[in-house]
């Protein structure tokens, strides 16, 4: 069944349960992550926001809405959701990455790098958080430390290789001996698999 077809599948359970319970702001949230899939940002936003209206601790809501903001470049608006998810659950890695990351896109490497090793406190296998490491490292133009991360992150189970192929954040470092010798050595069945989305470039959480 192609995509599309379980994307509307999806879409109309979620809105049979909304129609059901108008309050179900966790049914909000899953239509969200749908709409989100879809790139259908505005609506998304709209169910994320309605999910926020119902239940104002739902930390799900804010931290996947705050995905949309980065998706759409929108990063104060993607931090102060960011903001409020660690709120929520300091305890939680997630929103300190996805904070990091915007703060790496926006060329702040100090608090991005303090984000993410918060979510590596919090998480040390964090792929999708060793994975953003590299990044600032590479951003910075640090080939060694950008290598070390990535490498870490691989051996860990990370293998969006179209990601870290094509991702403008590798950029500074893809000449380097290093970047080249992990691109040329990685198994030849990961460029087939299906590849793993970076949590920071923007996935809808659970």
């Amino acid at each position: 069944m192609p995509k599309s077809w379980k994307y509307d599948l999806d879409i109309a359970k979620y809105s049979r349960q909304i129609e059901q319970d108008p309050s179900n702001f966790r049914a909000y949230k899953e239509r969200g992550n749908v709409y989100f899939r879809k790139q259908e940002f505005e609506r998304a936003i709209a169910d994320y926001t309605r999910a926020i209206e119902l239940n104002p601790d739902y930390f799900l809501a804010y931290n996947n809405r705050g995905n949309v903001y980065m998706q759409t470049a929108s990063y104060s608006l993607a931090i102060a959701d960011y903001n409020r998810a660690i709120e929520l659950k300091p305890e939680n890695g997630m929103p300190y990455n996805n904070r990091g990351f915007a703060f790496l896109l926006m060329g702040d490497f100090s608090r991005a790098e303090a984000d993410i090793r918060r979510s590596l406190d919090l998480n040390p296998a964090n792929i999708y958080a060793l994975n953003s490491m590299a990044e600032i490292h590479a951003a910075r133009g640090n080939a060694a430390g950008a290598c070390k991360w990535l490498k870490l992150a691989i051996e860990k189970g990370y293998n969006n290789w179209t990601y870290i192929l094509t991702s403008p954040t590798y950029d500074a470092v893809r000449a380097s001996d290093c970047f080249i010798e992990i691109m040329r050595n990685k198994k030849p069945s990961d460029s087939t698999r299906r590849p793993v989305r970076h949590r920071s470039k923007y996935r809808p959480g659970p």
